[in-house]
């Protein structure tokens, strides 16, 4: 695993990745003499968390190729936080077809970007998208939540 942290952007702009010795800097300054403790217990569980998941995917058919985790502090306890292994936070690859160095088929939200890219007009007006695009992304998380679990997803348990 590659661990790259990154600082949290503005709604609507990308996060920004950082290095870990700018993370100990950034942290410091909003946890005076905590950047350190804090920087390498973010990485350390960071790296562990997506590990044990990547192992637990990829023994379904899945590659985790790219996920972001996102943490908050209780006191001095570091917590997980907000979405954890969602199709929008991370990049699920299905193992039986992948190609190193090409475009891979995915089950996140690439699919919508991709729409999104092709169809966004002129204007800076984003497009409505159409029921097929909608319901084409909902089946590929489906997709991608039943090959990880092992269960059929029941859409009135959610």
């Amino acid at each position: 695993p590659i661990y790259t942290p990154s600082t949290k952007a503005e709604i609507g702009d990308h996060d920004e990745n950082i290095s870990f010795e700018q993370s100990v800097d950034y942290l410091e300054k909003r946890f005076p003499g905590k950047g350190q403790e804090y920087a390498e217990k973010l990485r350390d569980y960071t790296v562990a968390l997506y590990k044990k998941c990547a192992e637990y995917a990829l023994a379904r058919g899945i590659i985790i190729a790219d996920t972001k985790f996102e943490f908050g502090r209780l006191g001095d306890t570091i917590i997980l936080a907000d979405e954890v292994l969602t199709p929008d936070s991370s990049r699920f690859w299905p193992g039986d077809t992948y190609e190193e160095g090409a475009d891979q088929p995915s089950f996140d939200k690439q699919f919508v970007r991709d729409w999104l890219t092709a169809n966004w007009d002129k204007t800076g007006n984003p497009p409505r998208l159409p029921q097929d695009i909608i319901d084409a992304t909902s089946a590929k998380y489906i997709q991608a939540f039943e090959t990880i679990t092992g269960q059929k997803f029941d859409p009135a348990t959610f």
